[in-house]
């Protein structure tokens, strides 16, 4: 089958990025039979089960390959729980080996976390993007829609007084929460030890989920419904930003149980959530430069080879049950790509995209050592191994990381986003002139559905050229151009076109609007 997704720029950097994470990718793959019927999903790294969380962030990068995108988002909807709860993971493999030893299937719910239906609602999203399967999608949505009601009123999951998401107190968005001693190892349940509080990762994820059920239920001709979803997640974001922004960045954890944890400084903890808000769409342009200013300062000491921090400063060693989680590693301070690939979004769209490229490129590198990547490294660059990580199962094709560092070179560089299902709604937004490459092709497609939109790029010294080719495609186009060049005008199949000039932190950006059937021919003309 042709690949419909590639990049020709004649930099290695770029080009061989997508075919590497794709074999990883590949190999991160589980099939089981279930009750009779087929299901294939994207397994975590760590563990030899299909949990909701690393699935739906790996889709991003597996929908541009991947056939079956369908049945393991309709397996977490089957087994829903009446009150819309949705299962963190399942599988039938054993997962401690190798003292679990059945091959029963298994379903496990954590209960300290919060974040779960937000995923579940990603995933179908997705996978609907890819696949245009419009009857399928609409038969998720009242599963969908269980799943907001769980969250936004279960006492464990919603809290009355902020109107906002809660949880225990865990690392961002990990499963295992503080406990002051109170539990023996990691603390996965809620009980009357628990301390709650706000963690804005969550929010921002229902906030996202929130419209991208509007999308659906638009799609599917219940405006009211998207109108109610549209608002609600309006009223989140602004309460999120009213209680979880410090002014330089989300605050990690906002505490409503009163709690002290000596030797770190909590206040100034910035967690991995933070470049994912930017990239959901809860803060303005403003607050993610502050927010990516503060990665720049803390990336300026020196301490790790790269600033994808999944906490810093981390908490002290061992204080959350487990002796091998200390500072700088897995999730308290370990480095992860996970949080590379969304800061690399995060800086390409904000102005800073000579970081962005600089994040792509330093992943390239790593991987390209040993063809492996890992879930998180030590600061140092050393990678997690079977003694240093709490599971011995971690495998090195991470696909939560890659994924999300190709979900940053597809939408931050190559430029394509798609808004709703089949490439027929994107904002694109080629961004080669910060990477000092005057001509590219590029394309992005879906194989499950044959649908593909891909291009030419020319940079000329009075000029930009571009060829666009998609069946049918509405582009909301923003492109990078060099700087202090001016427009004179923009010519779509040799016809003026409304556009407008405009600034991104010091970057130099044109805005307009074109159609795209079978193919178009752009021209940006300088001064």
């Amino acid at each position: 089958m042709q690949n419909l997704t590639y990049t020709k720029t004649g930099q290695p950097e770029f080009d061989s990025l997508f075919p590497k994470i794709r074999a990883f990718l590949e190999k991160d793959t589980m099939e089981m039979l279930i009750d009779g019927d087929e299901i294939r999903g994207y397994r975590s790294p760590d563990t030899p089960a299909v949990w909701i969380r690393d699935h739906s962030d790996i889709m991003r990068g597996a929908r541009f390959f991947e056939q079956d995108l369908t049945s393991a988002v309709t397996h977490f909807a089957d087994t829903q729980a009446r009150n819309g709860r949705i299962f963190d993971y399942f599988t039938v493999k054993p997962e401690k080996v190798p003292c679990e030893k059945e091959n029963w299937t298994k379903y496990v719910r954590v209960p300290v976390e919060a974040d779960v239906e937000y995923r579940f609602i990603k995933a179908t999203f997705l996978a609907w993007q890819a696949t245009g399967d419009d009857f399928w999608m609409a038969s998720l949505i009242p599963s969908m829609e269980r799943a907001l009601n769980y969250a936004f009123t279960h006492p464990w999951r919603w809290d009355p007084e902020t109107q906002l998401v809660k949880r225990p107190y865990t690392i961002d968005s990990w499963d295992f929460a503080y406990s002051a001693g109170s539990h023996d190892w990691l603390q996965f349940q809620i009980d009357e030890n628990t301390f709650w509080g706000i963690m804005h990762g969550d929010n921002s994820g229902f906030y996202e989920a929130c419209l991208l059920l509007a999308k659906m239920l638009a799609k599917d001709r219940q405006p009211q419904k998207a109108a109610h979803w549209t608002s609600f997640a309006q009223g989140l974001k602004k309460r999120m930003n009213e209680v979880c922004w410090n002014g330089r960045f989300y605050t990690h954890f906002v505490k409503q149980t009163p709690v002290e944890i000596d030797g770190v400084d909590e206040a100034n903890q910035l967690s991995f959530s933070n470049p994912m808000n930017v990239n959901r769409g809860v803060c303005s342009h403003q607050q993610a430069v502050s927010l990516l200013n503060e990665y720049q300062q803390r990336n300026a000491d020196g301490n790790a080879f790269a600033e994808w921090y999944s906490i810093t400063p981390a908490f002290p060693d061992g204080i959350f049950g487990e002796e091998k989680i200390v500072a700088g590693a897995y999730c308290n301070g370990g480095i992860m790509p996970l949080v590379g690939g969304e800061l690399a979004r995060a800086y390409l769209e904000h102005g800073f995209e000579a970081q962005g490229i600089e994040t792509l490129k330093r992943y390239h590198e790593l991987i390209s050592k040993d063809n492996e990547t890992y879930l998180w490294y030590f600061p140092d660059g050393s990678a997690s191994s079977i003694d240093t990580s709490t599971s011995p199962d971690a495998m090195p094709t991470d696909g939560w990381g890659s994924s999300s560092m190709l979900h940053g070179f597809i939408e931050g560089l190559v430029g394509i986003q798609d808004q709703q299902s089949l490439l027929q709604d994107i904002v694109f937004s080629p961004r080669w002139y910060a990477a000092g490459i005057s001509e590219a092709e590029a394309s992005v497609g879906y194989e499950c559905s044959g649908s593909q939109f891909q291009y030419s790029y020319k940079e000329n010294t009075d000029s930009v050229s571009l060829s666009l080719n998609a069946k049918q495609s509405h582009c909301r186009c923003h492109l990078l151009i060099p700087e202090g060049a001016t427009v004179a005008q923009v010519q779509a199949s040799k016809e003026s076109i409304n556009f407008q000039q405009t600034n991104v932190q010091s970057s130099n950006y044109i805005d307009f609007n074109c159609q795209v059937y079978d193919g178009t021919d752009i021209r940006v003309e300088f001064k």
